[in-house]
C-alpha cells in the first residue's frame, strides 16, 4: 500500500540557483532540494534516495491509506490546517485566538496540529472569532485516495515528463487527463473550446476524470493546468488523490514550452509572458491547496520524480 505523507503541505526549494530551460533537461543532475513542512525548518533530502536518512518524512501517523485510524487522522490533520489558514487568514496569533475562544493556547496548538480531541462545540467556539462557517471547516474529504497521485501546474510545469517517471518509479498506471477528454470527445482540445466552448471542456474532464478513477487505486495522472479552476472537479481530485502542485517561475513555463518546440504561446501575443504572470497569480491560491508543492525551476525531472517518492511509503 502506498500513502502520501505527512497530510500537511511541503514546499521543495532549490539549492541550486541554475534554471533549466525545459521540462526534460537530459545532460544535468539532480539539483539538492530541501523539503519543509509549513512553519518547520528546512529539513535535507538525502540525496541517495526515498527513504535514506532522517530527511524521510514518509512515515508517521499523518500517513493515508492504511486503514480507518490513518483515515481519521488524516481528517484531523486537514480539519487543523483549515484551522490554521483560518486563523492566519483572521490575523490572529494562538494566544489571541485562545483568549476569544475561551480555550488554552495548548487546545489551539493541538487542534491546528490534527491532534486535539475536537467537539462540535469548540468548533463553535474556534469558528466564531474566525469568521468563518463550521460548513467551512468541517466540510471534509471521507473517500479515501487509495494509490493515486495527481499532478497540478501550469502548463510547462513538467507534468507529463515527472507523471511518466514516477509511474515507472511507484509501478502504477500513468494518465494523462487531457488525451482522456480528446478521446471522449472524439475532436482535439482546441476544437473543443472553439466549437462547444469551456462548459463542454469542463464537462468532458469531469467525466474523463470518474472514468479514469473508476480504472483503479494505483495511478499518476497528469492533470490539465485549468482544472484547478473548476471547484467541483477540483474537489473531487483532492478527495481521492494526493495532490502534487508542479511550481515554476512564469519565465520557466514560457520558456519550456517554447523549448518543446510549440510557438503557440508567443505567436501574436506580445503580452504573453504578463498574461502568464497574472494567470498564475489568479491560480496560485488554488495550486497552493494541494498536499506537497515542489519548484521545479533548475530541478531535473527524475530528481522531481525521486522527491514526490521520497514522500510516499509501501
Amino acid at each position: 500500500m502506498l500513502a502520501l505523507a505527512p497530510a500537511a503541505q511541503y514546499s521543495a526549494h532549490v539549492v541550486s540557483e541554475q534554471a533549466q530551460s525545459s521540462p526534460e533537461p537530459a545532460s544535468r543532475g539532480a539539483a539538492p532540494l530541501r523539503l519543509e513542512p509549513a512553519g518547520a525548518e528546512p529539513a535535507a533530502l538525502d540525496p541517495t534516495g526515498p527513504g535514506h536518512g532522517p530527511a524521510d518524512l514518509g512515515h508517521g501517523p499523518a500517513d493515508h491509506g492504511h486503514g480507518p485510524a490513518d483515515h481519521g487522522a488524516a481528517l484531523l490533520v486537514e480539519l487543523g490546517q483549515r484551522l490554521r489558514r483560518a486563523r492566519e487568514a483572521a490575523g490572529l496569533s494562538v494566544a489571541e485566538l485562545a483568549r476569544r475562544a475561551d480555550v488554552s493556547r495548548r487546545y489551539v496548538t493541538q487542534a491546528e496540529a490534527g491532534q486535539a480531541n475536537l467537539t462540535v462545540l469548540k468548533l463553535a467556539d474556534l469558528a466564531l472569532p474566525l469568521g468563518v462557517t463550521l460548513a467551512h471547516l468541517c466540510d471534509l474529504p471521507l473517500a479515501k485516495r487509495g494509490e493515486r497521485v495527481a499532478l497540478i501546474g501550469l502548463r510547462g510545469a513538467g507534468k507529463t515528463t515527472v507523471g511518466r517517471l514516477l509511474a515507472r518509479q511507484l509501478e502504477a498506471r500513468f494518465v494523462e487527463l487531457d488525451e482522456r477528454v480528446e478521446a471522449r470527445a472524439g475532436l482535439s482540445l482546441a476544437e473543443i473550446f472553439d466549437l462547444h466552448g469551456v462548459e463542454a471542456y469542463r464537462r468532458h474532464e469531469r467525466e474523463a476524470l470518474e472514468e479514469v478513477l473508476a480504472e483503479g487505486q494505483r495511478l499518476v495522472i497528469a492533470t490539465g493546468g485549468s482544472l484547478v479552476t473548476h471547484e467541483g472537479t477540483f474537489s473531487r481530485l483532492r478527495a481521492v488523490c494526493h495532490t502534487v502542485w508542479l511550481r515554476a517561475r512564469p519565465e520557466e513555463h514560457l520558456a519550456r514550452v517554447q523549448g518543446q518546440g510549440d510557438p503557440r504561446p508567443m505567436a501574436g501575443r506580445p503580452r504573453a509572458l504578463e498574461e502568464l504572470r497574472e494567470i498564475l497569480a489568479r491560480r496560485e491560491p488554488r495550486y497552493a491547496l494541494a498536499d506537497l508543492a515542489l519548484d521545479t525551476d533548475g530541478v531535473t525531472p527524475a530528481a522531481l520524480s525521486a522527491a514526490i517518492a521520497a514522500r510516499i511509503t509501501a
